[in-house]
């Protein structure tokens, strides 16, 4: 995968942890939206299992889609190669038991053309946060007190 450095926009990843006998695709269509809606452009995605036991196996995304854990077949092919076999071992680890996991490396793609303007201004990124949701709800309804 190419990736013009002019006109990239924030990379994230996120790690979600699912329960296998609740899955109905209702993840993977939103993801699917906010694809098409230019929101966000998929680098990488990967699908892990953590059996009783501990074990940790890959799931390939096509299959995972035909055994109707949503159509993650449509981004099997969102493989840049950020994510390496130490990235993978170590989200494992951070999954329960008896858990599914969704690895998403991600490109804020609505950002991108602001920050190829910073570029062309000779700004940087200097700093940058994730505040978690819960805190910002918490200090609205502290404001509504």
């Amino acid at each position: 995968m190419t990736i013009d450095d002019d006109a990239i926009g924030p990379i994230d990843f996120i790690l979600i942890e699912l329960d296998p006998d609740k899955l109905r695709g209702e993840a993977a269509a939103a993801l699917l939206d906010l694809v098409e809606a230019g929101v966000v452009r998929l680098l990488d995605v990967a699908l892990l299992a953590k059996d009783a036991d501990g074990d940790v196996a890959a799931i390939d995304l096509a299959e995972a889609a035909a055994e109707a854990a949503g159509d993650f077949g449509a981004i099997a092919g969102a493989q840049s190669g950020l994510l390496s076999d130490e990235d993978l071992a170590e989200a494992g680890d951070a999954l329960e038991p008896g858990k599914v996991g969704a690895i998403i490396v991600y490109e804020n793609a609505w950002a991108a053309p602001f920050a190829a303007a910073v570029r062309r201004a000779g700004g940087e990124l200097i700093a940058s946060a994730r505040i978690p949701a819960q805190d910002v709800l918490d200090a609205l309804d502290a404001l509504d007190a």
